[in-house]
């Protein structure tokens, strides 16, 4: 998609596009109104700006369009829509030792009993071990600081998810 087509694309089509960047149903409504965007770097910059204005309940919602990490019957079913692009997200899981897996599943479990919301990291490029040391260095984290760290990873994700948009890696 072209960033003339995403200027000019109906408000629930837009909805649609801007959903599968970001769960916030706040965020998506304000990008779609912040249209049209005179470039790339501008439609970055103003998710990034929209994104940081928004409520820790807006984050939280975002959060929850996330399968676990590894999590492969999450992308099967509840995330249909964005299954393409989280799986190659977390393609260093793909193969993983199964003890790594295993650990994978039971720390992510334990993350989410004490934050409240899924283990979220920007699994581009990441390999399953890596993303299993962050997750036991951030849970270790106060739950303010952790929310903050989830929710700049998710603006991470965000972008590389609307540079996808941009290209031929639509779902």
């Amino acid at each position: 998609m072209t960033l003339d087509k995403l200027n000019t694309l109906t408000p629930n089509e837009a909805e649609a596009a801007f959903s599968k960047c970001c769960g916030s149903s706040k965020w998506v409504a304000q990008m779609i109104s912040s249209r049209p965007f005179s470039n790339k770097e501008k439609l970055l910059e103003t998710a990034t700006k929209i994104w940081n204005s928004l409520a820790h309940s807006d984050w939280l919602e975002a959060f929850s369009h996330h399968p676990r990490i590894g999590k492969i019957e999450d992308l099967e079913a509840k995330f249909s829509t964005t299954q393409a692009w989280a799986t190659e997200e977390q393609k260093g899981v793909q193969g993983a030792p199964q003890n790594i897996i295993q650990n994978l599943a039971r720390e992510n479990l334990n993350y989410e009993n004490l934050f409240g919301h899924v283990f979220l990291v920007c699994a581009t490029g990441k390999t399953a071990e890596e993303m299993l040391s962050l997750l036991r260095i951030r849970i270790k984290n106060p739950p303010s600081a952790e929310l903050n760290i989830a929710a700049q990873e998710q603006n991470k994700i965000t972008h590389i998810r609307l540079e996808k948009l941009l290209s031929n890696e639509n779902i």
